[in-house]
């Protein structure tokens, strides 16, 4: 199930040097959480352990750590980071978002 979501090489760079820079953490949590201006939001927060229920993504040496209920939300998704004029951020290219808002953190099924 963990060959559903894809972590970028540009998104794994980014992942290891922000987890490097906070002693105790060692990967990236990407959750699904309803709310948000189109139905459900994506939530990342730095993560010193792993749950029972995680499924690890990894590419290199960065970590991302999805919850089983989240997965189903995120199935085929990539998770990229993005550097352009309009600043930096994760992105979560999702093919099951029908919608979506001009956050890019929020998005309808």
């Amino acid at each position: 199930m963990t060959e559903n979501v894809t972590l970028s090489d540009a998104a794994a760079k980014r992942i290891t040097q922000i987890v490097a820079a906070d002693a105790g953490k060692k990967a990236l949590r990407v959750s699904v959480e309803g709310g948000g201006c189109s139905g459900f939001s994506y939530k990342f927060d730095l993560a010193d352990t792993e749950e029972a229920d995680d499924i690890v993504i990894e590419n290199g040496e960065a970590k991302v750590l999805i919850d089983s209920m989240s997965l189903i939300y995120m199935a085929g998704s990539e998770i990229d980071f993005v550097d352009n004029l309009l600043g930096q951020s994760f992105q979560i290219k999702n093919p099951n978002a029908v919608a979506s808002c001009g956050c890019g953190t929020s998005f309808s099924i």
